[in-house]
């Protein structure tokens, strides 16, 4: 499932490089904190990816 917005998508990558080692898991915050701990390697990486152009920064919960 790709990424629905900038911070989602931004949110994901970093989850992914604590995920891999390069990045301390206490130096991650908010929803990247639970990303690490609920999703695998290649989920992380399928929202991570792609383009962020034309996506909104922030997409509401409802």
């Amino acid at each position: 499932m790709p990424a629905k917005s900038k911070s989602q998508q931004m949110a994901a990558g970093a989850a992914l490089a604590a995920k891999r080692g390069e990045k301390k898991k206490s130096e991650l915050r908010g929803a990247s904190r639970e990303m690490v701990e609920s999703m695998t390697e290649d989920e992380l990486e399928e929202m991570a990816s792609g383009s962020r152009k034309g996506k909104p920064d922030h997409v509401s919960d409802s």
